[in-house]
């Protein structure tokens, strides 16, 4: 396709000026570029199509991994207390 449809991340390095040339950055470009950012940011993490359980489970996997590193010190020090 035209340079100036593709995606960053299809331009080659050779290609890098030229599609910087075609782009708008005027404030209206820029804050359509952020929207187009952000809506597919939202829809590759956020809106996902399929979900299911691994997204709980890793979210409540990390809370338990975090907490007991915070909690960690009173932890120990509390079993080795008990154990005397």
């Amino acid at each position: 396709g035209p340079l100036s449809e593709r995606r960053l991340m299809d331009v080659r390095l050779g290609e890098l000026p030229a599609w910087l040339a075609t782009c708008n950055f005027s404030p209206q470009g820029l804050l359509g570029g952020m929207q187009k950012a952000w809506s597919s940011y939202y829809d590759k993490y956020i809106n996902v199509k399929r979900g299911g359980p691994a997204g709980i489970t890793m979210l409540l996997a990390g809370y338990c991994i975090l907490s007991y590193s915070w909690n960690y010190q009173h932890i120990s020090k509390a079993s080795f207390l008990g154990s005397v």
